[in-house]
């Protein structure tokens, strides 16, 4: 009787475990679902709000006229080169950082520690941040895009975390038969702490695809804007940008309907950006959970 009872309960549970993350799936899919089925819609029909759960009068012609609006394939490259080798100078140095704060015998080594992780506690603001970029070169500079956000105190203490739950002896064993520091972090530590740097991968490609202080304060040349600068410029200024693109088809005969209107401009734009970023994580996803959680378990 009491076991018949106990499945009957873990097969309440598990069904209202079930159908809350459900819910919550469709909550979290449903804004990104409305956003595509008006992209692809009549346009007038979306701009007075008539699409609301199925397309209605599919067509491409929004994306086709967004990606030829003039700087927004630079600007998608300048976004796509920043986060690429932002993401790998971050996951590299976080890596090493974070190997080298797991050594003993490092010189000053609580000293360095302490100083890294105490960035994370002052903010000076946006005022002497822009001086010290000023004074650094760095506007109107690729470069600012990453050398500011190499270092994260945070991963490097995710790192450091990870890498004292492997066990010592894989690496006292190498360091007996010779090996130096630099080839037990390539050859030992670093292929088994792969699921930590995919946690790391995904917070900075997120990081580094969305930021855009710094393309507001330090740039100023338009062939360095982001794709995230340009989606902030036209959502402001939609309305301007869909006359202008209806007047760049000239001649051309199109049906009114699909006539670009400031509602699909927005909504066409915030598609092409959110689009990249949502294949990062179905592929870091497997390592993701194991990334973050190990090491927070001892024993």
């Amino acid at each position: 009787m009491r076991r018949a009872k106990n499945n009957s309960d873990s097969l309440l549970f598990n069904l209202c475990n079930y159908a809350f993350f459900t819910l919550f799936t469709v909550i979290c899919i449903l804004p990104f679902y409305y956003l595509f089925i008006n992209t692809i819609s009549n346009n007038d029909m979306s701009s007075r709000g008539l699409i609301t759960f199925l397309p209605k009068g599919i067509h491409l012609s929004n994306y086709i006229q967004v990606l030829k609006i003039k700087g927004l394939a630079l600007a998608a490259w300048i976004s796509v080169a920043r986060t690429l080798l932002g993401t790998v100078l971050t996951v590299v140095s976080s890596a090493f950082l974070g190997f080298l704060f797991t050594k003993k015998e490092m010189w000053g080594r609580t000293f360095w520690y302490r100083f890294i992780i105490i960035t994370m506690y002052f903010n000076a603001g946006i005022i002497p941040w822009y001086i010290t970029m000023m004074n650094l070169k760095l506007t109107n500079n690729f470069l600012a895009y990453i050398l500011p956000l190499v270092i994260s105190p945070f991963n490097i203490i995710l790192v450091k975390t990870f890498i004292e739950a492997i066990p010592p002896a894989l690496q006292e064993s190498a360091e007996i038969d010779g090996a130096g520091y630099f080839t037990v972090f390539t050859r030992i530590v670093f292929p088994l702490i792969t699921p930590i740097m995919a946690t790391i991968a995904v917070f900075s490609a997120v990081n580094q695809w969305n930021y855009i202080v710094d393309t507001i304060f330090l740039m100023t040349d338009s062939k360095l804007y982001t794709l995230q600068f340009v989606l902030f410029r036209y959502l402001n200024e939609a309305t301007a940008l869909a006359s202008l693109i209806r007047n760049s088809q000239g001649g051309i005969t199109i049906d009114v309907s699909n006539m670009q209107t400031a509602t699909s401009v927005r909504m066409t734009v915030s598609m092409i950006v959110v689009f990249p970023i949502m294949f990062v994580y179905p592929y870091f996803q497997r390592c993701f959970v194991k990334g973050i959680m190990i090491g927070a378990v001892k024993g």
